[in-house]
């Protein structure tokens, strides 16, 4: 065996790791049904589940409602190509295939299970997967060497009604086309017209041409080479699938470097060091050198700059530009095909998920995959051809269009409206979506400024075009224009100063004197002077914005990407607190609404920022003002007072507090329901709560839960975070007026947008 080196068997080590803890393999199975009483194992099992045997039995398209068959694809496999380890067999495959079930899993939420067969010979191998029918809604065909794989998918595809797929053919294939796509428009150049080198005839090089020629290339030219040489006529050693582009018969066997002088498209899937720098010099202006073997590539992507400074190259390795990656493809493609229920994955699908890849390679990047990969620079061109894998718009995208494509070619078994499915799969990526949906109609509807304090923050940056995209316009930045420029460039947003959002210079504006003169107005009896005045609407970015809020040069601010909550509520309060709120009242910090959206659910939690230690006056105000807030998106609020004591059963501190707060709001003219004081699991199970307490007011389970101190319900929110995987939206500032609402500095920009449209909408909406 080969010496490793250290960092090599760290690797390793870190490897086996993974895979071994914490429980072996990286997949398990979960119910998604209850199963906790008598009577759910009735209607799981014996004899509930005999209803929809029936039903299936009489009409086979029922699997699909009442089983998992539509979620569910198999991964199958002999090990005979597995990756670049070779014939390995199929047990040593089985990480690669609980892998690859696992992608599925993470970027399109499809279930699969991975079989693994002792199985070479093609035909009994088909027969296997023909088999497996009625337990899956496609086959994922994985790692099967060259020329079998064609042999069992072809026999595959004529006798199932159900999507088969060759990843390791038509998954780079598509990738591949999606890259070319983009490097034909870089070079200027049509398919129709260009010539074609490639090297290596597998299964995978062979899809790859297939598929350029569905985009457009001429079979006559494209040259392709094996491991013999050019592919010619004159051989007698060709397969079916190699003669499709085998040239006219040639003297002896040409070889790569004879046959690729004057080509627009290198395309390598064979091995390392195939080609040379001499070799690419011959190539065409602007040459497209796609060498995908790995880990060693046909030649260096150094090697080829150095050889050709106008080359746009693509690799099959993460760590350089324009990784050929199948997970870009795989998921999306299946749950496209999938969710209509398609027949087949035919090339009208797989050609709509390149252009669908190639399209939004070409759109400015999300600020999520911005984030997962900080240290590069996705700005479309010759270094960034295709999406990156982490880019949340994948799911919508390519899904979606290979839907229609299925749809519109005839193979959908379930045609749907794809506007209505392409919102489905942003809300199923973005958990805020479907929850923000009311919140962005209000928002839309309304002319409200909003203001934001830190808008040299990239987020803030990523924010602005968010908001234009979801039809909120013209937001107002404080920021250097220098510093907020130069970062726009660096992520090649499309936003502009003075056409999509206004400026606020604190270095140099006409409004400087009226802001300081307004702020020393309001805190000259606090200590402030002149100078400090001054100083503070030069730097204190926070303090700007509230001013510009008082003197009605925005509706609402937005802060606290950077800092404490405190710091900036203080700030905020100091300039704008004790305003008429419009209701006959003034404006004060009543509390944090925190909307934590769960797999069940969204739970609303309070209060998590403002009052430390809340009197019952304090929380019954609360409970009030999130009500209202919680009606903002649609819901009806059932909010639950909490305490250690249950129904009166203890004396507590808590529990007498919350018992006051009870009574409070039992004394005002409220319309939502509200119970107290009880533990949480009490709020969130009826059957607990009836158990110990027959009379409550309370129906169903409560969607908020009034905590009696900041801890308590800080710490409950961040639980709720971190162990159960609830994401945050806000906190939402109560009691100001929706004039001011402050982050933490965790916020995403889709975080940031996600406030902005609720700082958008007036109070008197949604009251």
């Amino acid at each position: 065996m080969t010496k490793r080196s250290a960092a090599e068997q760290a690797l390793r080590e870190a490897a086996l790791r993974y895979h071994e803890f914490p429980t072996p393999g990286k997949l398990g199975v979960r119910v998604t049904t209850p199963m906790t009483t008598q009577r759910d194992l009735s209607l799981a099992y014996s004899p509930g589940v005999a209803e929809a045997c029936m039903d299936i039995h009489e009409n086979p398209a029922d699997a699909f409602r009442y089983t998992g068959k539509g979620n569910r694809v198999a991964v199958i496999s002999n090990g005979t190509a597995v990756l670049g380890l070779g014939n390995i067999g199929a047990l040593a495959s089985k990480p690669v295939m609980e892998g690859k079930i696992a992608l599925f899993k993470k970027f399109a939420d499809l279930d699969g299970f991975d079989i693994e067969v002792n199985e070479d010979d093609p035909a009994k191998l088909a027969e296997i997967v023909i088999a497996l029918e009625p337990t899956f809604g496609a086959v994922n065909l994985e790692d099967i060497k060259a020329p079998q794989c064609f042999e069992v998918e072809r026999i595959c595809k004529e006798r199932m009604n159900i999507p088969v797929f060759h990843d390791d053919q038509h998954g780079t294939a598509i990738v591949v086309a999606a890259g070319a796509i983009n490097a034909m428009r870089i070079a200027r150049k049509n398919f129709e017209d260009i010539k074609v080198a490639a090297v290596g005839g597998g299964a995978a090089g062979i899809a790859c041409l297939t598929l350029l020629m569905d985009l457009g290339v001429k079979r006559e030219n494209i040259w392709m080479c094996d491991r013999k040489g050019l592919c010619h006529m004159g051989r007698n050693d060709l397969d079916a699938t190699k003669q499709r582009f085998a040239q006219p018969p040639q003297d002896g066997t040409p070889q790569i470097d004879d046959v690729i002088e004057g080509a627009d498209l290198f395309l390598g899937v064979s091995g390392p060091g195939v080609i040379t720098k001499e070799t690419i010099k011959t190539m065409a202006k602007d040459p497209v050198i796609m060498a995908l073997a790995n880990p060693t590539p046909e030649i260096m992507p150094e090697d080829a700059k150095a050889a050709r400074e106008d080359a746009i190259i693509c690799t099959g390795r993460s760590d350089y530009p324009n990784q050929i990656n199948n997970v870009l493809c795989f998921p999306f493609i299946f749950r496209g095909a999938l969710d209509v229920r398609a027949t087949q994955i035919n090339e009208p699908m797989k050609v709509a998920c390149a252009h669908a890849l190639a399209e939004l390679a070409r759109k400015t990047s999300s600020a999520e995959a911005a984030m997962a990969y900080r240290d590069e620079r996705m700005v479309f061109g010759r270094d960034y051809l295709i999406p990156k894998p982490f880019d949340p718009r994948l799911l919508a995208t390519v899904a979606s269009a290979v839907a229609q494509a299925a749809i519109d070619s005839g193979v959908a078994k379930r045609p749907i409206n794809i506007e209505e499915y392409r919102s489905k799969l942003e809300g199923n990526v973005f958990k805020t979506a479907l929850l923000m949906r009311p919140v962005f109609d209000a928002a839309t509807r309304f002319e409200r400024k909003v203001i934001f304090a830190e808008g040299e923050d990239i987020r803030v940056l990523r924010a602005a075009q968010g908001m234009i995209e979801e039809g909120i316009e013209n937001p107002i930045l404080i920021g250097r224009p220098d510093v907020i420029q130069s970062r726009i460039e660096r992520d090649a947003l499309p936003i502009r100063i003075g056409s999509d959002f206004d400026l606020i210079d604190p270095t140099q504006d006409d409004r400087y004197r009226t802001y300081w003169e307004t702020y020393l107005d309001l805190t000259e009896r606090n200590g402030v002077s002149p100078a400090s005045a001054q100083t503070i609407m030069r730097t204190n970015t926070t303090a700007i914005a509230a001013i510009a809020v008082r003197l009605n040069h925005a509706d609402a601010m937005i802060c606290g990407t950077q800092g404490d909550y405190r710091w900036h509520l203080d700030h905020a309060v100091q300039v704008l607190g004790g305003l008429d709120d419009g209701q006959g009242g003034k404006l004060h910090p009543i509390g944090a609404l925190s909307p934590v959206i769960l797999e069940q659910g969204v739970i609303f939690i309070a209060d998590s920022q403002v009052h430390v230690e809340p009197d019952p006056i304090h929380l019954a105000e609360t409970s009030v003002a999130a009500a209202r807030h919680i009606r903002r998106f649609g819901i009806e609020p059932k909010i639950a007072l909490l305490s250690h004591s249950v129904f009166g059963s203890l004396h507590t501190g808590s529990g007498d507090k919350m018992r006051e707060a009870l009574s409070i709001l039992d004394g005002m003219d409220v319309d939502f329901e509200y119970e107290g004081e009880m533990h949480a699991d009490h709020a969130l199970n009826p059957d607990l709560r009836q158990s110990v307490f027959r009379n409550s007011r309370l129906t169903g389970a409560a969607n908020c839960l009034i905590f009696s101190n900041v801890d308590a319900a800080s710490g409950g929110r961040n639980l709720l975070k971190q162990l159960a995987g609830g994401i945050e939206i806000g906190p939402v500032l109560m009691g100001m007026g929706n004039r001011v609402q402050i982050v933490s500095p965790s916020v995403t920009p889709r975080g940031l947008v996600n406030i902005a449209a609720l700082a958008r909408t007036p109070v008197a909406s949604y009251g």
